[in-house]
């Protein structure tokens, strides 16, 4: 199958409807097997396609920008006070237990439920990971290896793409007390899993 060749410009376009149109944020390997499977495009020239298209959209109320799952377009935070009326729906209320509970996850993951109650004091309820695990912010990735082999929990692109994140590094950090007083808690030997 021999690969067609465009110019720059209908490269930029057509990346940049794929990505406005697409529900789902697209990866650069996305883009590759499936939109420029049979067109001429090299890793070098995809990336400057991408970042003409951001640099493009530096000075509109819209930015194409780079979360867990891929590139997306999105409104610029300056403007959700406005753009929020569009919206009848508010975004639902998490409770301080479920955001503790979401933040030692994307935090120190990945964690078992033994080991956040561990580090808050009081148990985890069941609905809670439930809810997360129903948003598709966390999953199982695993079961430690210790007697119960509890479940080992981490954040999912899914999170990643909520918050706007690309990473985990972009998380802001945590302050250096808050730091050391988790791994105080976590590495207390007082303290095991439950079975």
């Amino acid at each position: 199958m021999s690969s067609r060749r465009i110019s720059d410009e209908q490269l930029v376009e057509l990346i940049e409807a794929a990505i406005f149109v697409s529900p789902q944020p697209l990866t650069k390997k996305q883009l590759k097997e499936t939109l420029l499977s049979d067109i001429s495009v090299t890793p070098k020239r995809l990336n400057q396609a991408l970042e003409s298209i951001e640099e493009h959209y530096q000075t509109r109320g819209i930015r194409l920008v780079k979360v867990g799952s891929g590139y997306r377009f999105q409104a610029c935070s300056s403007l959700s006070p406005w753009l929020s009326q569009l919206f009848v729906e508010r975004a639902p209320k998490y409770s301080r237990a479920l955001m503790e509970t979401l933040s030692l996850i994307a935090y120190r993951q990945p964690i078992t439920r033994g080991e956040i109650e561990q580090v808050r004091g009081v148990t985890v309820a069941s609905n809670i990971i439930k809810t997360l695990q129903e948003r598709g912010w966390v999953k199982v990735v695993g079961h430690k290896e210790v007697p119960g082999r509890p479940a080992l929990y981490a954040t999912t692109n899914e999170f990643l793409d909520y918050f706007s994140l690309s990473g985990l590094e972009q998380l802001p950090p945590l302050p250096a007390q808050q730091q050391s007083q988790i791994e105080k808690l976590l590495h207390d030997p007082s303290v095991r899993e439950p079975s």
